[in-house]
């Protein structure tokens, strides 16, 4: 294997996919996470996977593959041990006398090919796949949906043995056969990056669905007497009761997968046709990001940084359930978080664990809402508190109360824009004049599915859609997905968000205190330059990262 004998920064400053700055902020990066530069370089969003691929493959001087151009050939997996090919990210693809051709993500990983070689006795000619294109096609050869039946053929076989017997298909959920098929549903849930997996009885099936991208995909249907020793062992992961099936019921577990800690937030449901359960992946790798990584743009991240970074005041997090939200707060809290600062939070349920962070439950049955905790964290001694949400005066009284005695205040709040977000808390009946000394900026924000690079083509929207839009972006090259099996035939895939941020000024406060609507204040924002979310969409859209139907789909256009 010859490599070029330049560096891949190099390589991609020489083509003027990345600039000298950016290129030092990647290596200061890759040194506090020990990542491969170039999986640095597309977390940042500097670049994306297929310019990467691109350069690698000329920097190494190997032959880029896709899944589609991939016979794959699910015998060669006796060749290549299981383990193997999972822990060096290796697909074999076939062999030729005494030569064995693999995909790799790695190709640059002499140890991995040395005992690929040792392992096989042949000659390893490697080529360079993505990530997510090995995980598909180890998924189709290893544990795809093939892998799934058959276990669950076999969990089918005990349950016929067993006779329906309600305790004994219980105690069936402890055997290796159950287990085996819950855990390569949650592993085959998190390769295909879910939020949530459905675990539903249907009339006379057994559904499986995955959330990915925010909609939901059937994966699997198996035999609906299955349900009962899968909804079993998944409570037995939880540690719920697994006798008593008439009440909803919660639970938490967590285990290791690829490596990576991952914890699963779970929920049962009766229904009609038997218990029906949920599981919310929570994958700290995905949701605890930098606050530079969360897809704010640079102005907008400009502005943001310079709200948290005031010793006191409110500021506002905007957006219907499923937005980002979270992520937004926790990503600020990582930038927030110091050993000289005292940070508590009150969420409703806390999804991950910060160090020298204080989260506080809510518990309503004991008394613990957010207004209650917010008391009691005020005697805390805090420098920095976040809410999960403001439901209602009270807790909206208190949480201003708190920004106004010397303390930054992070809060969550169901409305439609930024400008809303102030309004809404005149509507709850704060006067507002407090709203207006207290208020330091508000963000709303959306996620929009991006667009596939696998089967992305330039394409031109309807003559409606181009007509509702400024004339700025007629002439904008649009792309958008055709459908491929990586995108599950949607064309999108992955999400990023979009935001606006608003910073209060004197101007803005005066109008607040003299009881501006929101169409006037909306006005005196975007003549002072503030940007919408639409701006934001359209900025993404125009640069082929997401749709123009996507960014309509969950924005509205000033003035329409």
């Amino acid at each position: 294997m010859k490599f070029k004998n330049i560096r891949i920064g190099d390589l991609l400053i020489s083509k003027g996919y990345l600039t000298e700055a950016q290129l030092k902020v990647a290596l200061e990066e890759q040194k506090k996470t020990g990542k491969r530069l170039g999986e640095v370089l597309v977390e940042l969003g500097y670049i994306n996977e297929h310019t990467l691929l691109e350069i690698l493959s000329e920097q190494l001087s190997i032959e880029k593959i896709t899944l589609d151009e991939l016979e794959l050939n699910s015998s060669l997996k006796n060749l290549v041990p299981e383990n193997i090919a999972r822990k060096y990210r290796v697909i074999p693809i076939k062999v030729d006398a005494d030569r064995l051709y693999v995909a790799m993500s790695d190709p640059s990983n002499l140890m991995a090919i040395d005992e690929l070689s040792r392992v096989t006795r042949k000659d390893v000619i490697p080529m360079l796949i993505s990530n997510d294109e090995f995980l598909a096609a180890f998924n189709k050869i290893y544990g795809g949906e093939d892998h799934l039946y058959k276990i669950a053929k076999d969990v089918e076989e005990q349950i016929s043995r067993l006779s329906q017997d309600e305790e004994l298909l219980e105690t069936l959920a402890e055997d290796s056969s159950a287990i085996n098929l819950v855990n390569s549903i949650i592993a085959k849930a998190i390769n295909e990056k879910a939020s949530d997996i459905h675990i539903e009885p249907d009339e006379d099936v057994l559904r499986v669905r995955f959330r990915i991208d925010g909609l939901l995909h059937e994966i699997l249907t198996l035999n609906k007497m299955l349900a009962p020793t899968i909804i079993s062992r998944i409570k037995i992961m939880a540690n719920m009761n697994i006798a008593e099936k008439r009440i909803p019921q919660d639970g938490r577990f967590k285990i290791k997968i690829n490596f990576k800690d991952i914890d699963f937030r779970v929920s049962t449901l009766p229904t009609n046709f038997g218990e029906k359960a949920v599981l919310r992946v929570l994958d700290r790798s995905r949701a605890l990001l930098e606050l530079h990584r969360i897809g704010m743009d640079t102005h907008s991240l400009e502005i943001y940084e310079s709200l948290i970074s005031k010793p006191y005041g409110i500021i506002l997090i905007s957006g219907p359930t499923g937005s980002g939200k979270t992520t937004t707060l926790y990503a600020t809290l990582n930038k927030l978080n110091s050993i000289d600062k005292n940070i508590i939070t009150i969420e409703d349920p806390i999804e991950y664990n910060f160090k020298l962070i204080n989260q506080v439950q809510v518990d309503e049955t004991a008394g613990v809402t957010f207004a209650s905790a917010l008391r009691s964290i005020l005697r805390q001694d805090p420098d920095i508190i976040m809410v999960g949400e403001i439901r209602d005066k009270e807790t909206a009284q208190i949480s201003i109360q708190a920004s106004l005695t010397g303390h930054l205040v992070l809060a969550t709040i169901h409305t439609n824009d930024a400008v809303s977000s102030v309004v809404r808390l005149v509507d709850m009946g704060i006067e507002p004049y407090l709203v207006s000394s207290s208020l330091v900026g508000v963000v709303a924000q959306r996620l929009v599915r991006k667009v596939c690079l696998n089967c992305a083509v330039e394409y031109t929207p309807s003559e409606e859609l181009l007509k509702r839009i400024d004339a700025k972006y007629q002439n904008v090259k649009f792309v958008r997905g055709e459908g491929c099996h990586e995108c599950h035939y949607t064309g999108y895939k992955d999400r990023i968000g979009i935001y606006e941020v608003l910073k209060l000024d004197s101007t803005l406060r005066e109008m607040i205190s003299n009881n501006a609507n929101t169409e006037e204040i909306k006005k005196y924002a975007l003549q002072s330059g503030f940007r919408t979310m639409f701006d934001s969409g359209m900025k993404l859209a125009s640069v082929g990262i997401t749709t123009l139907e996507e960014v309509l789909r969950v924005t509205t256009i000033e003035n329409e």
